[in-house]
């Protein structure tokens, strides 16, 4: 049982040691074991570059989109304009400040006016850019049934129609049309309809055909960004930036852009191709962009779906989706919603079947999601998210009280017995065998089971990682004061009080615990505390707050159950 013990203490400190070497390596920009490899910048934009050729759907299987945008080239259509020629339009509400580019009427900028940038307050988030640092950028168009050009698409240089660019007060919405030349006897107007206090905006594309012939054009709506995780990114824990898919057959599915990078033509993509429902999204640490369709009829409409690399570190998600038969003369409608903002879970669950998800917990969804209810529930009595931390832990530990008690109880009886194994171990040194069965009468005699103080710690363990992952990705966190220095939950304490006090409750919870009677697992008893500190000065304080009140209970609940079997200080 020592043994083994011993042997999960090792694989702990092994596995610290690696964590910290692949966080040193992420922060100096070399790959990480357990995840994509940097990426470079993107290349200076201009600024009507629309990046990528028009993406082609697959012409052999229509059900199934094999093809990405830029996996077959395709020429922009005639009556586009030259990228010159385009100009750049700015609309405000209350939340956004959103830029669209004529070229393609597509939304290149959006800065977020309620969320401050987290390495320099004095700005705003900006999520959507094209420029040197950033690409990330939302595109639309047409294409012919089997593919290709010869209708206005991302490329078309489009006319602004005059009108408001800006949210007037006591009005509730703010449109804004772009309207394109006539490409193959077909035109595209765009319009955007951005509404106050909503993350979400509407995007209707009305197809009007001046041809002598019907039409059946597909509509493709895309995000196209960088392989560049978010700037200010800690290297001491991971989060998932890139595309997502999601239909109600497949679930939620994360494609991270390394898989993006080895996909060659004629493979299966890693993610679903085709449904008749569902939504395509980029995630990012807080914040997430997604492309939505509800034809509002309840009917399911058939789409496709498809990543792809468009150029050097830019990639691309979307789906195709079918306008229907507009016939020779006739006008057609279809809308869909872009939503761009914050990852507030209550909120995205409300827009869309599963796009809550793109708060990515990982495995411990299961139990993550009502972690956060709970959180939630007493963040509106409390009125402070800090507070609500604190109270959650609690919580938890009130409910594992008995389970906490029964641990401590046992790692208890162990410390009131190490003098006779250490007694013992230094007797019988060299011989080993004998050694093990006088330890094992020992146990039995005194009826102490070794691995009880570790069978009820592990069984919860599982609830507080999933609480870990629910401090770790909510945005709510984000900018949330506590008190006094702590006046964002989701960054580095400024005066590292709380790492702290972090690293010296973990030492003395170390000395309330059985000393190991191998030497030198008991050094590393006193090692390990000092090692998993160093990485929480790195952390959010909402997180080191967690641990720290996590600490502190289980301080109290070890001290009372210590003195109470005598045992304290021995």
């Amino acid at each position: 049982m020592t043994d083994l013990r011993r042997t999960l203490l090792w694989v702990v400190f092994s596995m610290s040691l690696v964590l910290i070497w692949d966080a040193w390596n992420r922060h100096n920009g070399e790959p990480s074991m357990f995840g994509p490899a940097p990426v470079a910048k993107p290349a200076a934009a201009g600024a009507s570059t629309a990046p990528g050729a028009v993406p082609v759907p697959s012409v052999a299987t229509p059900t199934a989109a094999t093809a990405a945008p830029g996996a077959t080239p395709a020429a922009v259509p005639a009556a586009a304009a030259s990228a010159a020629q385009a100009q750049r339009v700015t609309v405000t509400t209350d939340l956004v400040k959103a830029t669209i580019d004529t070229q393609g009427a597509s939304l290149v900028r959006l800065e977020l006016l309620k969320q401050r940038d987290q390495n320099d307050r004095s700005k705003n988030v900006v999520l959507f850019d094209q420029s040197a640092k950033r690409l990330y950028t939302a595109q639309t168009g047409l294409i012919p049934p089997a593919g290709g050009a010869g209708l206005p698409n991302h490329h078309t240089v489009m006319t602004l129609v005059p009108g408001d660019l800006a949210l007037r007060d006591g009005s509730n919405e703010v449109q804004v049309r772009f309207e394109s030349p006539d490409v193959g006897g077909v035109k595209l107007a765009k319009v955007y309809t951005f509404k106050r206090g909503d993350h979400v905006i509407g995007v209707r594309h009305e197809v009007i055909n001046s041809s002598g012939a019907a039409i059946n054009p597909r509509l493709y709506l895309q995000l196209v960004r960088d392989g560049n995780p978010p700037e200010g990114e800690s290297s001491f824990y991971f989060t998932f930036t890139g595309p997502a898919v999601y239909t109600d057959v497949t679930k939620f599915q994360k494609i991270d852009f390394k898989t993006i990078e080895k996909h060659k033509a004629g493979d299966k993509p890693d993610h679903a191709t085709s449904g008749n429902d569902g939504w395509v999204a980029m995630v990012q640490h807080y914040f997430a962009s997604a492309w939505l369709v509800d034809n509002g009829s309840g009917a399911k409409l058939p789409r496709e779906f498809y990543t792809g690399k468009i150029d050097t570190n830019t990639y691309s998600v979307g789906m195709f989706l079918p306008v229907g038969e507009v016939a020779a003369g006739a006008t057609k409608s279809f809308d869909a919603q872009l939503f761009v903002g914050p990852q507030e879970e209550n909120k995205l669950a409300a827009l869309a079947p599963g796009l809550e998800l793109v708060k990515d917990y990982g495995w411990f969804t299961i139990l993550a999601k009502p972690l956060f209810w709970l959180l939630t529930q007493l963040h509106a009595l409390i009125g402070n998210w800090g507070w609500s931390i604190v109270a959650l832990v609690v919580l938890l530990k009130m409910a594992f009280y008995w389970l906490n008690a029964s641990a401590y109880r046992s790692m208890a009886k162990m410390k009131a017995i190490n003098p006779k194994v250490m007694e013992l171990r230094e007797r019988l040194k060299d011989k080993p065998q004998q050694m093990q069965q006088e330890m094992m009468r020992i146990y039995r005699e005194e009826k102490v089971n070794p691995l009880g103080g570790c069978l009820p710690i592990v069984a919860q363990m599982p609830f507080f990682i999933a609480l870990y992952w629910v401090l770790l990705s909510s945005v709510e966190m984000r900018q949330a004061p506590w008190l006094g220095w702590i006046q964002d939950l989701s960054a580095i304490d400024p005066f590292y009080i709380l790492p702290l006090l972090m690293t010296g409750t973990s030492l003395l919870q170390t000395w309330l615990n059985p000393t190991p009677p191998d030497p030198v697992q008991a050094k590393m008893m006193w090692i390990m505390p000092l090692i998993f500190s160093v990485m929480f000065f790195f952390f959010p304080a909402g997180l080191v707050l967690y641990w720290l009140t996590n600490n502190i209970l289980s301080i109290a609940q070890q001290y009372l159950i210590n003195k109470q079997l005598g045992v304290l200080g021995k």
